[in-house]
C-alpha cells in the first residue's frame, strides 16, 4: 500500500523518492524477503516516516528500530503506522497521552500492551501531536491518502485514488465493520440504503435528519440509531462529508453511468521527491531535494 501510493510514478503527481529504512532485510509472507536502501539514521532526514502493519502485532520489536522513531519524532518528523504498525508506535512511548487507532480486532490489546494511549476504537484514522495512527488495510489506504492531500492538494490525492481504483475520501468509521451479535432488521437495512441513495441526489437541498427519517418512513430516533448501527457514523455527520468532497473538487455525479472525474482546478504540481523508509517495522517516504514543495503533513491545518 505505501509502495502504490508513493512509490508509482503518475502523471499530474510529484515524483516521491520512497525509501527503505531498516537494520537488514526483512522478512515478509509467503517467504518473501524486503531489502531496505537506508540505515535507520535516514528517518530523520524525511518528510514523513510510515510504519507498516505487522502480522504479530505483539512481537518484539528492535530497539534500534526504536530509537530512530524516537529520534524521528524529535526532529519533528511527522510519523504514521498502518494497522498493528500502531503497537510499533507505542513500543517507542510515541502513543503516550496521544489519541491513537489501529484495528478494531486489536483496539483491546493496544489498550491493555499501552494504557498510556488514549485508543479510539471508532475511527478510521486519527492524529495527535505529529503522530498519525490507522485502522485496518482499506483505512490505512485513506490515511496515505490523507497525508498526500494536506502536502499536496486534493487534485494529487484525487488521482491516486482514481488510478488505484478506490475512493478519494470515505465517510464514518470502523464501528461499521464491528461484528456485532445483534444486526438491525433487514427492513431496516434496506430502508437506511434507500434513503441514502435518494439523499445523495438531493444534497444541494436543506435535508435535516427529520427529513431523512421522513423519508425512509420511520421516526427520526429510530432512524438515527439504525443509521449509526450501520454506518458507523450519524446522519448529519454523513451529509457534511457527502457535501464537503463535493466542494472541494472530489465528488462525483451519482449515476449508474459512467463519467470522467475532474481534478480540482490548476495546474499539476511540480516534481518533487518524497521518500519511505521501512526498518524491520519502519516505512518512510521523503524529499532528496532539500525541502518539500508541499508543507509537511503534520503541521499543515484539517483538511
Amino acid at each position: 500500500m505505501i509502495t502504490e501510493v508513493w512509490g508509482v510514478s503518475r502523471p499530474g503527481c510529484p515524483d516521491f523518492a520512497l525509501w527503505r529504512c531498516g537494520e537488514g532485510p526483512v522478512v515478509l509472507d509467503h517467504g518473501l524477503t524486503l531489502a531496505p536502501d537506508r540505515g535507520l539514521d535516514a528517518l530523520t532526514a524525511c518528510d514523513l516516516v510510515v510504519v507498516p502493519g505487522r502480522v504479530d502485532a505483539l512481537a518484539s520489536v528492535s530497539p534500534a528500530v526504536l530509537r530512530a522513531l524516537r529520534a524521528a519524532h524529535e526532529a519533528k518528523v511527522p510519523i504514521a503506522s498502518l494497522c498493528a504498525g500502531a503497537f510499533v508506535l507505542g513500543a517507542a512511548g510515541l502513543l503516550d497521552g496521544r489519541r491513537t487507532v489501529t484495528h478494531w480486532a486489536l483496539t483491546g490489546a493496544l489498550a491493555e500492551r499501552h494504557p498510556a494511549a488514549r485508543v479510539q476504537p471508532d475511527v478510521l484514522f486519527t492524529e495527535d501531536g505529529g503522530v498519525w495512527t490507522s485502522a485496518g488495510t482499506a483505512a490505512g489506504i485513506d490515511l496515505c491518502l490523507h497525508l498526500v492531500r494536506r502536502a499536496h492538494g486534493a487534485a494529487v490525492a484525487n488521482t491516486i485514488a482514481r488510478r488505484m481504483v478506490t475512493a478519494a475520501h470515505r465517510e464514518g468509521g470502523q464501528a461499521q465493520f464491528v461484528e456485532r451479535p445483534v444486526p438491525a432488521p433487514a427492513a431496516a437495512q434496506s430502508a437506511v440504503a434507500d434513503t441514502l441513495d435518494w439523499a445523495r441526489h438531493h444534497l444541494a437541498e436543506p435535508l435535516s435528519v427529520a427529513d431523512l427519517a421522513r423519508r425512509s418512513g420511520t421516526a427520526p430516533r429510530t432512524f438515527a440509531r439504525h443509521f449509526t448501527q450501520l454506518t458507523g457514523t450519524t446522519p448529519a455527520h454523513w451529509l457534511i462529508r457527502q457535501r464537503v468532497p463535493r466542494r472541494s473538487g472530489c465528488w462525483r455525479p451519482p449515476t449508474w453511468r459512467s463519467s470522467r472525474w475532474r481534478s480540482a482546478p490548476g495546474s499539476a504540481p511540480p516534481p518533487c521527491s518524497a521518500a519511505t523508509s521501512l526498518a524491520s517495522s519502519v516505512s518512510r517516504p521523503r524529499v532528496t531535494a532539500g525541502r518539500s514543495p508541499g508543507p509537511r503533513p503534520a503541521r499543515s491545518p484539517s483538511a
